[in-house]
């Protein structure tokens, strides 16, 4: 059975009946986790041998672990700083900021698959324009080359913890006013001012980014449509960018998806203007109805591009936390929590 087109999430700490018959679909590709899923490194970590051996290949298991305000899993994991701690850094000691950008991504995917889960969407690679208040201390800098740079830095330390990264907002969220998690969020900038936003995609792809998460922002100037339901938008990163990984949809039950729609609708738009994965989250009722409208679907090169997100290694809890590289890595780290909380740059 392969990798199926739709992401879903759980109810509580435990896999109930229902959620357990989805998982066997094989129209299920993976399972994102939250805060509600976690109760203990013991529990979270039975939790997520369970979704795995639910089926083969596994399913992937994910986390939005980025740090600062999106940390799912907290105590006892590393309190992890907001993003953009690393870019103020960058501005004071340019090389200890990219040593400490490669620790940041460590650390974070280190302690993630010492728990079994297989990828944490991040980091943001959305610019600090001062603009959107729902990305904000979620972006690493103002300045595309710094967040290149640091991004790349931050990709190769979870590379080395065996995971791969995933780039998100794309095209960009930072241009938009609204929060896309509860309003229609629009951006009326054409392709030719985007070039900044963009130029940390192409950095990245150029050294092998495998996953990509699409906003629901819209750009009326490139499509109307939301940037996860067009094909115009999901085509300029295969064709004009090169991107060769994964494209993964924000989650589809955002307001910002709606002017699609029903939650069926925004699933099958998403996956023709060229998704991989469609992501669902808090709507388990909507979850039957999604997966019968999908009766029949295949796609076998996304099939083969959602396999290799899969984490590679593993850790063991207690090892780790006693291991000289993680007191290292959290030695480079720690500082960065306890700076003081700044206005975002105008």
């Amino acid at each position: 059975m392969s990798l199926g087109p739709l992401m879903i999430d759980l109810r509580g700490t435990t896999i109930a009946a229902d959620e357990r018959a989805w998982l066997t679909s094989p129209l299920v590709g993976g399972v994102i986790l939250f805060t509600r899923n976690f109760e203990s490194v013991a529990q979270l970590t039975q939790l997520v041998a369970e979704i795995h051996a639910v089926r083969q290949p596994s399913l992937l298991v994910t986390v939005d672990q980025e740090g600062g305000r999106v940390q799912r899993f907290r105590e006892p994991f590393f309190r992890l700083p907001p993003p953009r701690a690393l870019g103020r850094l960058y501005d004071e000691d340019a090389p200890l900021a990219e040593r400490t950008a490669a620790a940041f991504g460590w650390l974070m995917a280190a302690e993630v698959r010492a728990v079994g889960v297989d990828l944490s969407f991040a980091p943001c690679l959305d610019l600090d324009l001062g603009l959107a208040e729902v990305i904000g201390d979620r972006a690493l800098h103002h300045d595309a080359r710094v967040v290149g740079r640091l991004a790349r830095r931050f990709a190769a330390g979870a590379k080395k913890a065996g995971m791969a990264i995933t780039g998100k907002h794309f095209p960009t969220h930072a241009g938009a006013h609204s929060d896309s998690h509860t309003e229609l969020a629009v951006d009326r900038r054409g392709l030719d001012d985007l070039e900044r936003d963009l130029a940390p995609y192409r950095e990245l792809i150029r050294n092998g980014l495998a996953a990509v998460m699409v906003s629901h922002v819209s750009f009326p100037a490139v499509d109307a449509r939301p940037a996860s339901h067009s094909r115009t938008w999901i085509g300029y990163l295969r064709g004009e960018l090169g991107f060769k990984g994964a494209v993964i949809s924000d989650d589809l039950s955002m307001a910002g998806a709606d002017v699609s729609g029903g939650v069926e609708e925004r699933v099958r738009l998403a996956l023709e203007a060229g998704c991989d994965l469609a992501l669902l989250c808090n709507s388990p009722d909507k979850v039957p109805p999604v997966l019968a409208s999908l009766t029949g679907y295949v796609n076998p090169a996304a099939q083969l591009r959602l396999s290799r997100l899969h984490g590679r290694g593993s850790f063991e809890w207690e090892s780790l936390h006693a291991a000289a590289e993680w007191h290292k890595a959290s030695a480079l780290v720690a500082p960065l929590c306890a700076r003081p909380k700044l206005k975002l740059e105008g």
